[in-house]
This record gives structure tokens, sequence and C-alpha cells, in this order.
């Protein structure tokens, strides 16, 4: 704290130093900061800042303050909020500092307003115009200051104001001005990508600026655009390649050396461009392999910033195509990584090897003897990191000793953000690699037991959904439920008052549901058990809520105890605690309602659940009748608040067309400007209900409830853990480790690390199947998922054997989505030239019902992970080549009306070519992948796999072919829905294939798509476009291009959009014009557009904050190419 004081205090008369830089601090400040420092408790410290701050605001209001004093004031106001004090009555004098003083008071304003406001706060109004005078002016330190605040606090919705003067400081003469203009630029994209999408080629010019500094700016914004489309920033690879070696050869400033480093942070953005352009690209990964060798040379063990820079180095190295001399260099770093004594080096070795072993989990062989010891470091992180790295290499044979590892490890540890993170992945392993079920009932007793009421909410429902769904053997499952209840049983008989709530209700749920199958138990045993708990003070209303559903599920054994309990508990003040008393009161008199309601050993998919809730529809429209509000999810409430609270910028009115004279307006925020006084049926959480309404009129509304109203809910999903893999690669040298590890008689405790060792790196060695680009072929899950009704049988290929992984859609979205593409169909396997059915099979497979069951089992071996990615994709032409165009003769006779984009070409090999198409489908976006076969021989057991974070997946046929004729063509079906709106996403991909007996290939492929694929038209009336307005929160405004090459441009330009981005254009009245769509997940978008002289205004409305933003950058692209 000392040295920070120090520095503080010497830093401090800079700020006031006058011209000639010669002005001490004042007394008041220096002693302020003194006086803290020498305090000796919390208390004191309160008292003290309170009478500083009652003195300052005394000051600011005097009308004598001078700006000499104003500024002294506002660095005092600075310091009390850094140590965590509200001084909020100085941030209106902070902007008048800003606005009135000189330069001096201007660079406290400045600085001040930048700590004390953010990005939302309603006082930034106030500076717009000042940051504009600022950015004006010929004072070079007042436009760096202007610069510096718009890239720090600026607000989203005053970017249109200041982009064209920052775009002007790009050309400025001054090198510093050009710099503080990129970073300004760069912080605009991150919050308005679209509103600077236009000036993406003067992003180019200021990477080869002649100043080093304007240059490294500029790779910011080039690292974020490379993240997101790669494929857009190729033909720059060779410029960053030739940048990294000027930078290695000592050709910038030496101002940029640190510890005679040369610019070490810029070749750490430089490697992880090149890491991002490199992956799966073996002719752009060959232009970086010889910088990558010097990187690695020149990077000597001799200070922290050089280990970063190896650090990206190795990571680099692994991530682009790989060269077996670069892989061998980084092997050798990260073992000197991990072999040196020093904490940080061995953690960021631990680190780096984490993140290598997805590609070569055999490397972790060659340091094993020093992971042992790790696990026994005595510093916390390098435990820690140790244990993520043995998670990586888990596999069936070692996950015993590996999960036995992580829950000792839990035991002792205090870190709630370790022990969330830890407990989800020993569940997510126990689920995987489970050997039995006593194995994983108990192992999943201690994740509840450790892991207590921290557990995220999907470690529980995961455990409780695989009970409830089973696998395909009935047996198995039954197996498991019965010693879940023996065990929960004997946990109950023991001391309860330590448990965790979390384990008391799934101990609740599982004897509620599985009690019925231990026989040898008597009900009334199980009833007294759970009674036992509800007396417990340390239980919780939640708890007992899931207590007395699990005593209404028991069917026999029902006493007088259960119904003094039910009478008791009916009095409750907590509601959903006497609701279900009253629930069990009235089924435990009724057996014949008990057998109907809660029927025993149903199976989870057969009972009949009204998700629409329509037998409330009388109720509501009763209640609406009576004058009733309709209903507003949360979110939406939240808004309303938040925009009462806000500052009103809408504009007063809109000019009326003469022809409009006479229609009235009935809310200044409207558009269009017509009356919207009558009433409107539809959604009650989007459209606003007409007062005194005596009907509800339900005609059209999804009857799905869900967060956003009538909207399918979406199952949340933890983010995936990529499995561990190994290399197929000559062996890599061990030189190294053979010189570091000495083989002396070994002790009593070297024998144990060594029997440790065989344990957790079992299953790495030669004879594993491993690829040095892709996934071990790890062996089926212990709990398969059974199919859901309607859901295709290759379905299951793709999803996730992990608790934490997706899981498949609800019954009401598949009927939604997929239509009459429910059932499953085989794939069509024609032929590449006359397109006829093969005469084998009228669908292209020639094994029978069992044998493609065992096709779809061996498929989900490979697939059941992450991607598999043995080679990457061979560089194609972006054009689809002269015969893909005959590719659309294979579409199925139900699909050959819709709209579809041209066939274009994604990747091949010697054997595989995979074009694709899309299908544009009323409810989703249909994706067809041809598979053609390119040689002379038949291939089998073809398995397709899809993946894409952005997008919700489903496979509906197709997926998997058993066997593939010569020089025919196979197509795969996938349907798409985008629930968050992204400009572009991009999938990814693999195609597994045999074409000799035992070897597998594997072909990956990738591609792009955008939000305007899953735009479609919303058919709306004026005045339902003008309510639907009112109801709308998130709005975007911004100038087009106005076509004016017809005689109507408002017309010409509306049709192109139309025709660009499937909208639906509602009106167009005079110089104004109305346009509505929605995205295939329901969220509307509302478009309004007015010509203003050479440009086309356009106002966007949704209610998904995102939306408008992407529509905007499609808008002005099709325009764009006009």
């Amino acid at each position: 704290m000392s040295d920070v004081v120090e520095k503080t205090l010497t830093a401090l008369p800079g700020l006031f130093d006058s011209q000639t830089g010669a002005a001490k601090i004042t007394n008041r400040l220096r002693q302020l900061v003194k006086s803290i420092t020498e305090l000796t408790s919390k208390h004191e410290e309160e008292n003290l800042i309170k009478q500083e701050l009652c003195a300052m605001k005394e000051q600011v209001s005097s009308p004598n303050t001078s700006m000499k004093q104003m500024r002294e004031i506002m660095v005092r106001a600075m310091y009390c909020e850094m140590l965590g004090y509200d001084a909020s009555f100085t941030y209106i004098h902070a902007i008048k500092l800003a606005q009135q003083g000189g330069v001096l008071e201007k660079r406290v304003g400045y600085l001040a307003v930048s700590l004390f406001l953010n990005e939302g706060h309603e006082l930034l109004l106030l500076l717009v115009n000042t940051v504009l005078k600022d950015l004006q002016s010929t004072n070079l330190i007042e436009a760096c200051m202007a610069l510096t605040v718009v890239a720090q606090v600026f607000p989203k919705d005053m970017i249109p104001a200041v982009l064209p003067l920052v775009e002007d400081k790009l050309s400025h003469p001054k090198e510093i001005i050009r710099r503080k203009a990129v970073l300004a630029l760069y912080k605009f994209y991150l919050i308005a990508p679209n509103q600077v999408q236009h000036i993406h080629g003067k992003f180019r010019k200021a990477l080869s600026d002649r100043d080093p500094g304007v240059m490294a700016s500029s790779l910011h914004i080039y690292l974020q655009l490379i993240r997101e489309s790669p494929d857009s920033y190729k033909d720059l690879t060779g410029s960053f390649v030739t940048i990294l070696k000027q930078v290695l050869g000592g050709k910038l400033p030496v101002d940029f050396n640190y510890h005679s480093v040369p610019a070490p942070w810029l070749q750490i953005q430089l490697l992880r461009i090149l890491s991002l352009l490199g992956k799966e690209d073996q002719s752009t990964s060959e232009l970086m392999y010889e910088v990558l060798d010097e990187s690695l040379r020149r990077a000597e063990m001799n200070h922290n910033i050089t280990y970063a820079i190896l650090y990206e180095c190795v990571k680099a190295v692994y991530t682009i195509h790989p060269k077996v001399e670069l892989l061998e260099k980084a092997a050798r770093c990260i073992g000197n990584f991990v072999l040196s004594p020093k904490i940080n080096l061995k953690y960021l070795g631990l680190k780096a090897l984490t993140y290598v072993v997805q590609h070569d989990a055999k490397l972790a062989l060659q340091h094993q003897m020093t992971i042992i010891e790790c696990l026994d470091h005595s510093d916390f992180t390098i435990k820690r990191e140790t244990l993520e790295l043995l998670f990586r290499i888990t596999n069936a044979q070692n996950v015993t000793v590996i999960v036995e590892k992580m829950l000792d490890f839990l035991r002792g540890c205090n870190d709630e953000h370790t022990i969330i993170h830890l407990v989800g992945k020993v569940s997510e392993l126990a689920e995987k690699f489970a050997p039995d079920n006593s194995w994983f009932i108990q192992t999943m007793n201690c994740v509840f037991s450790i892991g207590g009421d921290l557990l995220q909410q999907d470690v529980p429902n995961n455990f409780l959904r695989l009970l409830a769904e089973g696998s395909e053997s009935k047996e198995e499952d039954d197996q498991l439920r019965l010693y879940a209840v023996e065990s929960y049983l004997t946990v109950l008989k023991g001391h309860t008052s330590h448990l965790p709530q979390c384990f008391l209700q799934v101990m609740s749920w599982v004897l509620g549901e599985y009690a019925h199958l231990q026989g040898s138990v008597d009900r009334r045993e199980v009833i007294r058990l759970l009674t036992q708990l509800l007396d417990q003070r340390s239980v919780s209303s939640e708890t007992r809520v899931w207590i007395l559903s699990a005593l209404t599920k028991i069917p026999e054994g029902q006493t007088d105890l259960i119904l003094h309990l039910a009478e008791r508990l009916s009095s409750s003040q907590d509601t959903v605690l006497r609701q279900q008393a009253q629930e069990l009161l009235h089924l435990s008199q009724d057996s014949q309602l008990h057998e109907w309601v809660l029927p025993r050993g149903a199976p989870w998919d057969a009972i009949e659940v009204d998700s629409s809730l329509s037998f409330l529809d009388g109720f509501v429209s009763e209640a609406l009748a009576a004058g009733a509000a309709p209903y507003k999810p949360p979110h939406q409430r939240q808004e309303e608040l938040c925009e009462d609270r806000a500052l009103n910028l809408e504009p007063y009115s809109f000019s009326l067309p003469v022809s409009l004279s006479s229609c009235s307006i009935t809310d200044r925020q409207s558009p269009t400007l017509l009356s919207v006084s009558s009433g409107l049926s539809g959604n009650s959480t989007e459209l606003s209900q007409k007062a005194g309404s005596s009907t509800l009129i339900l005609e059209g509304v999804k009857r799905v409830w869900g967060k956003d109203g009538y909207l399918p809910q979406k199952e949340a999903t933890a983010p995936l853990v990529d499995e561990p893999s190994a290399a197929v690669q000559p062996p890599v040298q061990q030189e190294a480790a053979e010189r570091t590890e000495p083989r002396p008689e070994l002790s009593t405790r070297n024998q144990d690390k060594q029997q440790l060792a065989s344990s957790l790196f079992v299953g790495l060695g030669v004879g594993s199947s491993v690829s040095l680009l892709g996934r071990s072929e790890a062996p089926p899950p212990r709990f398969r998922k059974k199919p859901r009704p309607h859901e295709s049988s290759s379905s299951g290929t793709s999803e996730k054997s992990s608790g934490s992984s997706c899981r498949s859609s609800h019954h009401t979205t598949d009927i939604f989505l997929y239509g009459s593409f429910l059932e499953e169909e085989p794939a069509t396997s024609k032929s590449a030239f006359d397109h006829t059915p093969k005469s084998t099979t009228a669908n292209g497979l020639s094994q029978n019902k069992d044998t493609k069951e065992d096709k779809h089992a061996n498929t989900s071996q490979i697939f059941g992970g992450d991607m598999v990615i043995v080679r990457p994709s061979t560089i194609q032409d972006k054009h689809p080549p002269s015969e893909s165009s005959d590719l659309t003769a294979l579409l199925p006779a139900d699909l050959k009306d819709l709209p579809h984009s041209d066939v274009i070409s994604l990747t091949s090999d010697p054997s595989l070519s995979l074009s694709s198409c899309r299908l544009f489908r009323d409810e989703a976006l249909l994706l067809l992948i041809f598979i053609s076969n390119c040689t002379e021989t038949v291939i089998k057991d073809v398995a397709v796999q899809l993946t894409c974070e952005e997008l919700k997946t489903a496979s509906l046929r197709g997926n998997i072919v058993d066997c593939l004729e010569a020089r025919s063509t196979s197509v795969c079906h996938y349907a798409l829905l985008m629930d968050d709106p992204h400009t572009n996403v991009s999938f990814t991909g693999t195609v597994s294939y045999q074409t000799q007996p035992g070897h597998t290939n594997t072909l990956p492929f990738s591609g792009t798509l955008s939000t305007a694929d899953f735009i479609r038209p919303l058919v709306l009336t004026t005045e339902e476009y003008g309510k639907l307005w009112l109801s709308l929160s998130h709005d975007v405004k911004q100038n087009l291009k106005l076509l004016t090459d017809a005689g109507d441009p408002l017309r010409t330009t509306l049709n192109a959009l139309k025709d660009a981005l499937q909208l639906h254009v509602v009106d167009i009245i005079g110089s104004e014009g109305i346009v509505a769509c929605r995205l295939l997940s329901g969220a509307p978008c509302l478009l309004h557009c007015r010509v203003s002289g050479a440009a086309l205004v356009m106002w966007l409305r949704s209610p998904h904050p995102a939306l408008p933003d992407c529509i905007l950058y499609h808008c002005q692209r099709a325009l764009a190419h006009r």
C-alpha cells in the first residue's frame, strides 16, 4: 500500500502543473492522501471521507470557486471514488470543467468524466457538443483529449454525430491523432459494427501506415474482424508475416522495446492473428512457418515477456496446419516450461500443455511424473491447472483415478468459483465414462455433497433427466434407478442435517418416482424418512415442496400421518407449499384420481402436457374483459421502467404529408402517421390490448409460454468442453525428457508415483487410436440417451454425451420446425450423371434394420464428442464447379418448389466432394449437403456431423449413409434456426467415411451463413404495424444509400431490399414507407423509411436488441451492391 501511495503522490503534481511546470501540489490534497494512509480502521476512514465530501460539496456550490480550485476538487473527488465512496455531486461539475476550462482544466475534466460515467449515463448527452467542438479544434491537445474520451465512454446513439470527424482524423498529419482515431473506431466497431462497416478499406490504410504506433493500433481491429470471418482476410496473411519479420528483425524504433525485447505486445497480437488465419488451411500456414520458427528461436527464456511470446508461439504452432519440425520445437519449449522450478513458468507450461493435449495427447506422457508431482504441489493454482489437464486426457480407463483426484482436491477447496467449475467437470466425466451404476451414483452423491447449493442448476437437472429418460435398455435403466433408491434410503437413515438443499431435493424426487422399484422396502418406511426431513429447521421452503411432491407420488402406504401432515401444511403462509399440501390431501383421499394424474411407471414421454395452458383461456378472457392488464414478461417490465427513468431523445413530431392531413396521430412515436386506436388481437406480450375490449381474440397466437411470451423455450446449455485428443504421428523426440528424468533405484514414494502415473495416463500410448489434429475415438458413453419421439434415428449421432451438452428440442418445437419431415427417411443416393436411383435399394442403403442400428452405434463412438478433424480443409474455389448446378436435380420433390440458393462447393478430397445449397422455408432454413462419391469404388459408413454454436441445428435425414455407390450422390438435410441474431455465423462439420474396412477417413468442411438467410416477411396491415411499433423498445437509426436510377427512388429502393432480404413492404405513402420482417425464431423487426434529399433515413425497431443492427448491416450491403 505504501508503494501505491508514494506513486500517487509522485504523479498527482503533474495534474496541477502550470504552463511552466513549477507549481506544487496543494497542501489540501497532500494532507488528504497522507491522512488516509495513517488511519488504523475502516470506520475512521469513512468519517474522514464524509468530512472531505461535505467540504467539497460546499466548495463546488460556492460561486467564488475558481477554475483552479475546481480542478483540485475534481482530483480529490476522483480519489474518493477510487476508494469506493460516492461523489456523484461532482459529476456535473466535471462536465462543466471540460466545457469551460482551459487546457489543464479540460484535461482534468475529461479524466474525471471517463472515470465517473459509464456509456449509458444520461449526463454524457451534455458532453457531445464539447467533444464535437474539440474534435474540430486546431489545438492538438484538445483533439487528443476528445478522441480519448470518445474511445472510452461515448454512447452508442451518439456515434453517427462524431463518426465523420473521427474518420477524417485518419488522415491527420500527426501520428498521435491517427493512432487515437483508430482506437476510437475500434471501440465503435465493438459496440456498433454496422456503423463502421463502410470504412473497412481505411483500416487497411491504417495497417500500412508509416507510423508503427498507428499500425499497431489497427491490429486490435483486425484481430476482432478475423475472429469473426477469417476467410475474408486471408489475403493479408503476407502483410502480417512481413510485419512480424520486421519486428523480429528490430526494424521498429527502440521506444517499442521492452527489456530489450522488440515490441512484445505487437508480437503477441500478430501471433494470435496468424493462428486464426492458418487454422485448417495448409497453403496459408505454409506462409508463416518460417516466421514462427524465427519467433521460437529469438524468444529466449530470459524474461517474463518472452515467456508470453513463447506461449503464443506454441498455441499458434498447434493451431495452424501442422509441421513436424515446428511441433518438435514447441514440444521442447513446453517441456522447459513444465520442468521449470519457477511457479509462474510451471503454471504457464501446464496451461500450454492443457491446450496442446487436445491435438497431441501423447505429449502428456513425456511429463507424466512432473504432472504427478504437480498434483501435490503447495500452490493452489498449480494443482487446479493440473486437474484441468487431467480432465482433457480422461478416458474410460483412467476416469476413476482422475475423478478421485478431483474430489480429493474439492474436499479441501474453499474457493466457490473453483468448486462450481470442477464439480461440473466431475459430473460430466461421470456421465460420459462411468464404469458401472454404483460408481456413477456414489460419484454424483459426492458431487451433490461437496458442491452443495453452489452447483449450477444444470448439474442436478441433467442427472434427473438421465434417470427419467433412460437409455435404450429398460433393464439397465431400472438397475440404475434401483441402486439410486437404495443409496438414498441409506443416506436418509443417517444424519441429514448437514446435507445441502440441492442433494435433499434430488433424493426426494428419486424416491418419489422410483421407490416402488424396491419391493423389499415398506412404503411406510419411505414416508417416515421423508416426513422426518419436513421437521428439520434447516430444510428450506423450496425443499419442503420437493418432499411433499415426492410424498404425493407414492401411491401406497398413505397413512394418517400423511393426512395429518397435509392438513397441517394446508394453512402454511407459503403459497407454493400450501398448494402442494392441498394436492397431497385431495390425491391421498381419491385413489382413482391419483392413478389417473400420477400413473405409476409411466414413461416420461407418454404423459400429455398442455404446454400452451389452453385451459386458462377462459379465465384470461374474463379477466381482460373485466379490465385486467395484459401479462408482460419481467424483462419487458424492466425495460419500461428503464425507459421511464431515461431521457427521451425522440423527435416531437413528424412532418405530415398533404395527403394525410386528415389522419389522426395518437402517439408521437408512431412512424405510420395513422390512427392506431382500433383494437388488435394478437400476442399479449408484444401487442397492446385495447382497453375495455370485451373478448380476447386468440387466433394466430402461438400456444407456447416462455421467457419472451408465447415463444418456444430454449433449453440452457453449458459450454462444451473439448475432449482430449492425440496424434498419429512419428514419435515425438523424448531426448529432453530422458535427460531430465534420472532413473535411480526407485524408492517407495517413487514406486507409488509410478503406479499412479500408470493409472492416470492409461489409454494414451501407441495403441490408442489418436490423430494429430483430431479426437481420440472414445468408447460409447456409459449412459446413452434414448431417442425422443419424432426424432430421426440419425440425430443421436450429433448429440453430446456430456451432462452439460445440448439436449434435443421440445416436441412442440419439433412439430413447428420440421412439419412433415419428422419421420425419418433414408438418404437418397442418385447417380451424378443420370440422377436415377441405384438398383440395389431405392434409398441407397444396402443394410438391414439391425445392421443400420449397429452402424449408428459405431458412428456415435466417433461423433459422440466434438468435431473429428484429421486433416485440414482443402482450399477450394468459392464458385461452384460446372457440374454443381446439376445437383439441384437431386432435390426431393416436396422441396423443389421452395426458393433456394445456388449450389456451392464446400470441400473435396480424392474420394468425396461436398457441396451445399440453402432452401428457405417459412419455419426454418434448410441446409442441404450433397455428398458425391468421386471414385469408381463403393464408400461405406458415411456419417455427417454439423456444428454451429450460434444456431439451433437438427438433423432431418440422410446424415448417415451405410453405402455410397460409385459416382453417386447422397443428400443430407439439416434444419437451422437462429435464436440470437448474428451478422454472420460460421458452421463447421466433418464427414467420416471408410474406403477400406477398418480405415476411417475424415473430411472437415465449413461455411458461412448470415442473418439474411433467417429473415422472413412479416405480413401486417398499416394499423397492426402502428400498434406493434409502439410496443417495441430497441431501435436504430441510420442514413442509407437511395437508389435514384428509377422514376420512384423510394419504391425502387424498398423493392431492392425486399428481394435481397425477404422483407414485406406494408405501405408506401408519399416519401415514407413502412416495412416488416421477422426472424425465424419469431422476433419481429419493423422498418420505417423516409426519403431525405439523396439519402434514405431508416429507423428500425425490434424487441431483440441485436436484430436491428444485423438487419441494418445487410440493408447497407444490399444497397451497396446495386
